[in-house]
């Protein structure tokens, strides 16, 4: 069976087989991503996308990355799928351990 996870950060194609192992490869692996809202550093990848939507209006994510509708509801989309899967608090613990 493939794995069901990619990165999709950027050209990054790594894949996994699990959500958590996913989120803590992008977390390690990439480059923070500054927030163009707010100008938080964030991990990229879910947390990055967990932070504009979490923290900003949709118009304020729209203005500030030039972004159009079909932006947003893919982001929504893959924030909701990974919220429907992971278990964050072992994403937490993994990255405390420095997994």
């Amino acid at each position: 069976m493939a794995p069901r996870w990619t990165c999709g950060i950027g050209d990054c194609d790594a894949a996994f087989d699990d959500v958590e192992s996913a989120i803590v490869h992008q977390t390690n692996e990439h480059q923070r991503h500054e927030c163009k809202v707010c100008g938080t550093i964030v991990p990229d990848g879910y947390f990055a996308i967990r932070h504009a939507f979490d923290e900003h209006t949709r118009a304020e994510f729209v203005r500030a990355y030039d972004a159009d509708s079909a932006a947003v509801r893919r982001r929504e989309e893959i924030k909701g799928d990974i919220e429907s899967e992971a278990d964050l608090q072992r994403v937490v613990e993994e990255l405390d351990r420095g997994v």
